[in-house]
């Protein structure tokens, strides 16, 4: 039956869930972040944690190796605290084809169905039995009341069922599944009173510096102006630090986070990564330039863990000519009292993709 085909596990747009706990699968690592709301529009965060991964059983966003990834995901769970079984889990980007059309208004639920199954046969180059399909309403169409914008979201059923499937041994409920480069947006809003104006009318640069890829996008009121991955993150810095003093992959891992390197670390392996680095944002900012009618930026914010290297929000805004901040979500936001503020402090910009699952919760 073709409603079967939108029941499907693919639930990026489910918008009346139970309350989630907002589960982040990285290369590197399971992030789990807890909110609970605490008044009209507030919200505060009951727990969260991180439980590192093996290298290589996550790859790409691939899932090489489900049993180690479902024992982190245990562990992680089991380090929470919580009693919540039901998660919100997200896809990279890349896994997910969207498009958006424009379809009459007034279409039933059945009548909407059909159109995005015959969209889809159009542009997705698979067969429709190998996805997931999901759809949501955005609104009036821009030029046309009798009209109405349409977002279609289409993932290989294989990406989505080996992270239902990881949940699922682990004891958990994935209820949702969402796209990260969507969590990331759902985040944002919770940095935006932290900026100038509340960001608002302004062009505003996130970078999530990860291990193996950043991810760029440029906002603007909430919505996305421009998006673009580059193949460089953190995991250059520990390549660096193994030919530059001599060590395998997995010390010089460890000394990079111990920071049980020699004097000269400093200047001969940090600083020109982080030159790099900046040089990287700036880049992608003259792509964002080039490729849309904007010619500025009004603030930067780094997250994920690259953004973590001291000093780096000083160099990305001295070389970009722009005000530049290391993101946290929990700014504004109450913290119960099982958090350690210090830590927290530490760990919030790793924590964006998790807490805008979370806010799932909310919608």
């Amino acid at each position: 039956m073709l409603s079967e085909k939108f029941a499907s596990l693919l639930d990026v747009f489910q918008t009346k869930a139970p309350t989630l706990i907002g589960v982040d699968v990285s290369s590197t690592s399971i992030k789990l972040v807890e909110l609970v709301e605490a008044g009209k529009g507030s919200y505060r965060l009951e727990r969260y944690a991180i439980e590192p991964l093996a290298k290589d059983v996550v790859q790409d966003g691939n899932i090489a190796n489900l049993d180690q990834v479902t024992d982190a995901l245990k562990r992680g769970w089991k380090r929470l605290g919580s009693r919540n079984r039901s998660i919100a889990m997200a896809l990279p980007a890349a896994m997910v084809i969207t498009k958006k059309i424009i379809v009459p208004s007034g279409q039933t639920e059945e009548e909407l169905e059909l159109t995005v199954e015959a969209e889809a046969n159009q542009y997705i180059p698979f067969a429709l039995d190998e996805v997931n399909l999901d759809f949501q309403i955005l609104g009036p169409a821009p030029n046309n009341p009798d009209e109405v914008e349409l977002l279609i979201a289409a993932s290989r059923k294989e990406k989505v069922e080996d992270r239902v499937a990881i949940a699922d041994a682990a004891g958990l409920r994935a209820r949702v599944m969402d796209v990260e480069s969507y969590a990331t947006q759902e985040a944002f809003r919770l940095i935006t009173p932290t900026l100038p104006a509340n960001g608002r009318d302004q062009n505003i640069a996130f970078v999530d510096i990860g291990a193996h890829v950043t991810h760029f996008y440029v906002m603007r009121n909430g919505q996305f102006l421009f998006s673009r991955d580059q193949a460089f993150g953190g995991n250059q810095l520990t390549h660096d630090i193994q030919r530059a003093f001599n060590l395998s992959p997995e010390e010089a891992e460890s000394a990079k986070k111990n920071q049980g390197l020699p004097e000269n670390y400093d200047a001969d392996v940090l600083q020109p990564f982080m030159e790099t680095l900046a040089l990287e944002v700036t880049r992608a900012l003259q792509f964002f330039f080039t490729s849309t009618s904007y010619n500025q930026v009004d603030q930067i914010v780094l997250a994920g863990g690259g953004s973590l290297l001291p000093g780096l929000d000083e160099l990305v805004a001295k070389r970009a000519g722009v005000a530049t901040i290391t993101a946290n979500p929990f700014g504004t936001m109450q913290v119960s009292d099982r958090i350690r503020p210090r830590q927290l402090a530490q760990d919030a910009p790793m924590l964006i993709i998790a807490t805008g699952l979370a806010m799932r919760s909310f919608e």
